[in-house]
């Protein structure tokens, strides 16, 4: 089986061997005054990711292709905590074949990343990172209109928080360029990146493996 790691576009160099996932609780066990316990039930808490990543010095033939130098990987983690700006976590999981089985994508933040230098492990750098969900968010915003005359009644408008939309354009084909993805294709012209498929499906005379598409290539794209 052979997995692949995103930081949004960026392909890490090498996917970890273990990744942890974990489903936050918000549940609340109370006790009633008669002594007995009750469990309330909450919607789930947003989900963390921790990992250590491997950032090599030296192209070995088990990292990924068009591997970077470490400081790439060191200075994209900084850009990331202090930018302050959420992005997407992909890990796609497949076969040797390159038969897909299923993606992990989320929204996620960096929330914290530790750098390990040891001596046994030469000039490769071991980061451990700690990713967490993301939600968009925002508030109401309520206007109230005072009456201008005795008889007339305060007029409210409630307008709600912007929500996030996807300006996927009207095309049926796309030409890719350097450093695409059929996931991202698909979010930004199907909007749903799981419909990557779907794509994969119309194109599999052009491409064997669906993570491997050129710059220059013209994919067919569903309606």
């Amino acid at each position: 089986m052979a997995y692949q790691m995103y930081f949004g576009k960026v392909l890490m160099p090498v996917t970890p061997a273990k990744v942890t996932v974990k489903v936050n609780n918000q549940n609340n066990t109370i006790t009633l005054i008669n002594g007995e316990e009750i469990h309330i039930l909450q919607s789930a808490g947003l989900t963390s990711v921790t990992f250590d990543l491997l950032f090599p010095h030296t192209p070995y033939p088990f990292a990924n292709k068009a591997v970077q130098s470490a400081q790439y990987y060191i200075t994209l983690l900084e850009r990331l905590k202090t930018g302050k700006q959420p992005f997407q976590w992909i890990l796609h999981r497949m076969k040797l074949d390159g038969t897909s089985l299923f993606f992990s994508n989320l929204t996620v933040a960096l929330e914290e990343y530790e750098i390990k230098e040891d001596a046994e492990e030469g000039f490769d750098i071991i980061v451990s990172v700690k990713l967490k969900q993301w939600k968009a968010y925002g508030t109401k915003k309520v206007t109230v209109k005072q009456p201008t005359a005795p008889h007339e009644k305060a007029k409210v408008s409630i307008q709600n928080p912007p929500r996030e939309q996807t300006n996927a354009p009207k095309t049926n084909t796309y030409t890719v360029k350097k450093g695409d993805c059929l996931w991202n294709i698909a979010k930004k012209y199907l909007g749903n990146g799981a419909r990557y498929t779907e794509i994969y499906d119309l194109n599999k005379s052009k491409m064997q493996n669906p993570n491997l598409i050129y710059p220059g290539q013209v994919l067919t794209l569903p309606k």
